[in-house]
């Protein structure tokens, strides 16, 4: 597991002064990536229409291009707004498969200061029940600190 709080530190004095959203994506998808041997695919999908994701900053191997809300684990954050762990990727209803090597998946759903959803972070693991409870909310802390949610 990841030092979280160094992690924060570390996109804290990365970030300081930038408002850029897709900056701020390009710079934690790099640094949540390489944090980790478990994350094998590390990015963000951006809400560009209503219900719908497409792809943003990432370090990993080819992403879905585009996401629909009503879709897959990456959708399911976005419309439900919720965290999504999934410690076993085939047992999660309407999954979508864009890398053959995904056995688990921590989705994260990302907001601005107004809390408006912007997008969401998606981790994958070649690894099954890769991620826990402490990922998510370490994420969630940096997430909500980095694009000046509150809560």
């Amino acid at each position: 597991m990841p030092d979280y709080a160094a992690l924060a530190e570390t996109i804290r004095a990365l970030t300081h002064g930038e408002t850029d959203e897709i900056a701020l994506m390009a710079t934690l998808a790099s640094e949540i990536h390489w944090s980790d041997d478990r994350f094998d695919w590390t990015g963000f999908y951006r809400v560009t229409a209503p219900e719908v994701l497409k792809i943003g900053p990432y370090q990993g191997g080819h992403g879905c291009l585009v996401i629909p809300f009503a879709r897959g684990v990456c959708g399911a954050a976005a419309r439900t707004g919720q965290v999504q762990l999934v410690p076993d990727v085939d047992a999660f209803p309407g999954h979508i498969a864009c890398a053959s090597s995904t056995r688990s998946e921590l989705v994260l759903p990302v907001h601005d200061r107004n809390g408006r959803l912007i997008g969401v972070l998606d981790i994958d693991s070649d690894q099954p029940d890769a991620f826990t409870a402490q990922d998510a909310e370490a994420l969630a802390a940096i997430l909500a600190e980095t694009f000046g949610a509150v809560g």
